[in-house]
């Protein structure tokens, strides 16, 4: 699908990976992209979806909006991450079909995948068990949308593809503590004690779980590969292919921030799901998408993007 000339709007455009999507859009010389702000186009509500369409009347949706957040903002809010984000889902893709868009593009969640699916992921497993309880709601309100992106292909022929992203890092990542993911919040908890001289830093589980991360640029790329080459009934895994262990993430953070204090682990705090490293051969297969950037990589743009973001009042914190 040529996109240069299609009308694209992209949900959470403004966000985190939106803005990112947003670059390899425009990289590839995409004209027509709208970016619906939730203070216009509340996509919890359907008369607000209706305008929304009526407003850019688009060809292709990439829905990446959501409300999300790490271990404890999806413990403390488990009610409204399910609802906002089945919601959201759900509207937009009945009306993005009776809208007659050309192509919708969902992106999932790897919170999806059974608690203790084999390693590694493979899309077959989605089904074979239900998620880690700390953010199940989360990722079954996400799950929906596959089921009725299957729905609607096989009853009506809509052209929708579901993605799975496994956990996402890089710069214009959420830096707050209290909502964040595991790498900012590890890179602003060794950032802040070495700016204040403390001498230990505490971070929650054992350390011993294992994860799996790709830079936030490598997957906006998968994704517009994906909205470009791929029409496919099946979910796609979009992920780097490289597992580590919590604790040994901590520990290049730690090194690559300077800091040299002691961390702490409390194991008293849930560790989320045991391991987390996906199959990532349909990506390759399907839309020719490898992730280039290594981890450590990654790593050093995100401190050192920070660090300036900081430097100057900003960054998300």
């Amino acid at each position: 699908m040529d996109l240069t000339r299609k009308r694209i709007v992209v949900t959470g455009g403004a966000g985190f990976l939106g803005r990112h999507v947003v670059k390899q859009l425009n990289l590839r010389g995409c004209e027509h992209i709208f970016i619906p702000r939730s203070s216009q186009f509340d996509l919890r509500k359907e008369a607000d979806i209706v305008l929304m369409l009526q407003t850019y009347r688009p060809d292709i949706i990439i829905h990446l909006a959501a409300v999300v957040g790490g271990i404890a903002a999806n413990q403390k809010n488990p009610g409204s991450f399910f609802y906002d984000n089945l919601i959201m889902g759900a509207q937009l893709l009945e009306h993005s079909r009776l809208f007659g868009i050309e192509k919708f593009v969902a992106i999932g969640t790897i919170c999806s995948y059974p608690k203790y699916t084999p390693v590694p992921f493979m899309e077959e497993e989605l089904w074979n068990g239900y998620p880690e309880e700390t953010n199940a709601p989360y990722g079954l309100a996400k799950k929906m949308m596959l089921v009725q992106s299957r729905a609607y292909r096989q009853q009506y022929g809509f052209n929708s593809i579901y993605l799975l992203p496994v956990n996402l890092y890089g710069p214009y990542d959420n830096f707050d503590l209290e909502t964040s993911h595991v790498i900012p919040a590890i890179i602003r908890k060794c950032l802040d004690a070495q700016a204040s001289g403390q001498d230990s830093i505490v971070l929650w589980g054992s350390g011993e779980v294992t994860r799996e991360f790709i830079y936030v640029e490598d997957a906006a790329r998968a994704i517009v590969l994906a909205t470009e080459r791929y029409d496919g009934n099946e979910p796609v895994n979009i992920g780097s292919g490289e597992e580590m262990t919590i604790r040994q993430l901590a520990e290049w953070i730690k090194e690559k921030c300077g800091y040299t204090g002691t961390i702490i682990w409390d194991r008293s705090r849930p560790d989320g799901q045991p391991r987390r490293k996906l199959d990532v051969g349909r990506a390759k297969e399907y839309f020719q998408f490898e992730a280039s950037t290594s981890l450590p990589q990654g790593l050093q743009q995100t401190i050192d993007w920070y660090r300036t973001a900081v430097s100057k009042g900003g960054g998300r914190s």
